[in-house]
């Protein structure tokens, strides 16, 4: 009983020191947050509230852990207990300072998010912007999340030349040296390429592998291109670096669109070309720049019609050449029948000579 009432009291003793630190950084994290909230009310700045959002969990804990490493000495844990504690601290100091890099990643990620608006008309620079930032801010993960393990590793004797070998093969020799073996690597290496190289953007109108579609999203080793139908075509980074593809929005999202019909060579050109015209100004698809009519090519029985027509994108050239092709069909029907490709025959009557039998 003597020994029992000798150890209550120390164990008590260090829960309540243990306690009180947790309590006191509690409190001064509230502080800090309270501050942090007013300054940045007083600023032109907007987006003061969305980092401190970003960070008040992981800088809650991390103020945490450096309280109870603060008040650990006073602690009565023996040799034994100072070992377990230093382990623990060890291992779990890099993860909270991990945590808390990654929150501030995410808030400059979601800074630039909010200050590119890529749902105007011009946002080609919005787009370079975003589609660079989040590239980048992938890799920082990426590289932050490495460190962070590489670190939790050391921390470990047993396991401590795992964490050294990992740190060793971060960098770009032995990256460049496994990427020639391994996909992951190379489209890795891809990626970070295509953050400064920009041939394809967030939102670039783009033809890959026969598909119409969008960019929706740029990750470090592939990209989701959004089809015109819904679908979703997950594509290699490395695709967009060694092989062809169409890019509709690379300098500009203007597009000129074209429309083809094929008619009997007895049309009436001038008369297409003013109803045309009359159609095209009438179209609130239709960008002002430029449209045209013209017979680009000629067989035995029809003639090639071609309208070009100008968007200002891709969605909206679609759009309008597809209500040019149905409204001049309906006038062609409808006012110019003799315009339909027609199938001629030419019949030859041999006239031969009667025998006079008189």
């Amino acid at each position: 009983m003597e020994r029992l009432a000798g150890v209550v009291p120390l164990w008590l003793g260090n829960v309540a020191i243990g306690l009180a630190a947790v309590v006191a950084a509690a409190a001064l994290h509230w502080i800090i947050v309270r501050i942090a909230y007013r300054a940045g009310r007083r600023t032109p700045w907007r987006l003061d509230d969305l980092v401190i959002r970003r960070i008040h969990r992981p800088s809650f804990w991390l103020l945490v852990a450096f309280a109870l490493s603060a008040v650990q000495p006073a602690m009565a844990l023996g040799d034994a207990g100072v070992r377990a504690w230093t382990r623990i601290a060890s291992f779990l100091f890099p993860a909270l300072v991990g945590w808390t890099a990654i929150a501030l990643l995410g808030s400059w990620m979601a800074s630039v998010e909010v200050r590119t608006d890529i749902s105007v008309a011009d946002n080609l620079r919005a787009r370079r912007r975003r589609t660079r930032a989040g590239i980048l801010y992938r890799i920082a993960v990426f590289l932050v999340l490495l460190v962070t393990i590489c670190m939790m590793l050391m921390s470990i004797p047993s396991v401590r030349n795992v964490g050294v070998t990992l740190i060793a093969s971060a960098g770009i020799a032995g990256l460049a040296v496994g990427a020639a073996a391994q996909p992951a690597l190379k489209n890795l290496i891809a990626g970070i390429q295509m953050a400064f190289t920009e041939p394809i953007r967030i939102d670039d109108v783009v033809i890959v592998n026969g598909e119409w579609g969008r960019i929706e999203e740029i990750r470090l080793t592939y990209v989701v291109i959004k089809i015109w139908d819904e679908r979703r075509l997950v594509v290699p980074v490395s695709k967009f670096l060694e092989e062809s593809f169409e890019n509709w929005t690379r300098k500009t999202s203007q597009l000129l669109g074209s429309v083809f019909w094929h008619l009997d060579p007895a049309a009436d050109i001038p008369r297409l070309r003013e109803k045309l015209e009359e159609i095209v100004k009438g179209a609130s698809l239709w960008d002002g720049r430029f449209f045209n009519l013209q017979v680009t090519n000629m067989s035995a029985d029809a003639i090639e019609v071609r309208a070009l027509v100008t968007a200002a994108d891709a969605s909206k050239a679609f759009d309008l050449r597809c209500d040019l092709r149905e409204r001049m069909l309906a006038f062609i029907r409808e006012e110019m029948p003799e315009a339909l490709v027609r199938r001629r025959g030419e019949i030859t009557l041999e006239q031969r000579a009667v025998p006079d039998r008189s």
